[in-house]
């Protein structure tokens, strides 16, 4: 980019100097031609001249004859030939703008490019160029470790086919799937890893949570029957196993069923008090009792965090009576960098609630390993689902706002989001 740039200024400061330069030569080849001119005129004047002398001296014609036409032969030539101090015919004054030409051009070539560069420094967009460029090398260099991750993945994958009671290898391919955000991938690998472990319930019941982590990413939010199938495989060989009561809080607390949110957050705190993500789940169950209208338990939760982005979401008057109330509305935020990847929060109503205002926080997340108040911005999109299905499906009512909103702590003004589009396809 910077290259092509530079390229392009180069061309029109070439161009520039065009403007400057071309002029002088051709006003010199025209002063040449002028001369050239002239100096036929005074060889003719000089041969006829030197005719008349002859023919005088010959006696071809009298002295007032001679003299007369001398005369009218000076006469025409003083019309055609300009005096030397006109700076032709070779004068000093000649030579002199010869010079000033040569010392123009020589000045041009320095003073426009260092002018144009300067001047450019001073005004233009040099930082965003480099800006421009670091990001495209740096979006090139991730593209990079991206598809060497992607080829490394197929071919753990393909081992692992071969060699289907390697535990750890499906641990491993399951959490790059992750990673990756190949989310079926990832319900696929962990279930295979469900099935390769032997005579250890708990570990087979992790490997159930996590892919019904997975699926509920696939899902973006939705208790779909894959999800809960994989939870209830999960809980019937621990029916605490944390995975799975983390995805039930969450759709509890998304179905506005604070109560059992709290009952199964509380539950994670009891049996895994020192999971990583113990301080985001007590964050969640402080929120939860927040929305019910009281005060939690003393030790059961901490300060909660007040980070996040309030949105009021409308419906456009073109659809207005065209979508029953019963609709269910998903309302998400999502990183402002990238594509793709689970939202970071997720809230589900009606359409009959609209229009609505919610403030949208940890409480809403989906995982506590993403959390909105770690995104220092976020773009909001709002979904009407026929289905109730969080994956967007044709006939499917749908807004975004297309600028990142910026996640701030305590109340703010809520921004609006109109939903005016309808999918096709």
């Amino acid at each position: 980019m910077t290259q092509t740039f530079w390229l392009t200024a180069a061309v029109l400061i070439i161009l520039a100097l065009a403007f400057v330069v071309a002029p002088l030569f051709f006003h010199r080849s025209g002063r040449r031609a002028e001369m050239d001119l002239r100096n036929q005129n005074l060889l003719a004047y000089r041969s006829r001249m030197a005719e008349l002398d002859n023919e005088f001296e010959a006696g071809v014609m009298d002295e007032e004859s001679y003299r007369q036409l001398r005369e009218e032969l000076a006469g025409s030539m003083l019309d055609d030939v300009p005096d030397a101090g006109e700076g032709v015919l070779g004068t000093p004054a000649r030579g002199r703008g010869g010079k000033s030409a040569i010392a123009v051009v020589v000045v041009s070539l320095f003073v426009i490019p260092a002018a144009a560069v300067f001047l450019y420094q001073q005004w233009g967009a040099m930082d965003d160029v480099e800006q421009f460029r670091a990001m495209q090398e740096m979006m090139a260099a991730d593209g990079d470790r991206l598809a060497q991750m992607q080829e490394l993945t197929a071919q753990l994958r393909e081992r692992l086919e071969e060699n289907p009671e390697n535990t750890d290898g499906w641990a491993m391919l399951g959490r790059t799937y992750m990673r990756l955000e190949q989310y079926e991938d990832a319900a696929w690998a962990f279930e295979r890893l469900a099935g390769s472990i032997e005579e250890d319930d708990n570990r087979k019941a992790v490997a159930w949570g996590l892919s019904a982590q997975a699926e509920f990413f696939l899902s973006q939010g939705d208790l779909n029957p894959d999800v809960s199938e994989a939870i209830e495989k999960a809980r019937a060989l621990n029916p605490d196993e944390v995975n799975a009561l983390g995805l039930l809080g969450i759709y509890a607390f998304s179905q506005e069923n604070y109560e059992e949110a709290i009952r199964y957050w509380e539950r994670i705190v009891e049996v895994a008090p020192n999971h990583p993500q113990v301080g985001s789940i007590r964050e969640g169950i402080e929120q939860a009792y927040q929305r019910l209208g009281r005060e939690a338990p003393s030790g059961d939760g901490a300060a909660a965090s007040s980070v996040g982005v309030t949105v009021r979401v409308e419906i456009d008057e073109a659809f207005q009576g065209d979508i029953p109330d019963d609709t269910t509305l998903f309302v998400l935020a999502r990183r402002a960098s990238g594509q793709g990847g689970p939202p970071l929060a997720v809230a589900r109503l009606t359409a009959g609630q609209l229009p609505a205002e919610i403030r949208l926080d940890d409480s809403f997340s989906m995982s506590p390993e993403a959390k909105l108040s770690d995104a220092e911005a976020v773009r909001l999109q709002a979904r009407l689902s026929r289905s109730g299905n969080a994956r967007p499906q044709a006939g499917d009512w749908q807004g975004q706002i297309s600028e990142p909103v910026p996640v701030t702590e305590g109340d703010a003004e809520p921004v609006t989001l109109v939903i005016d589009t309808q999918l096709i396809d």
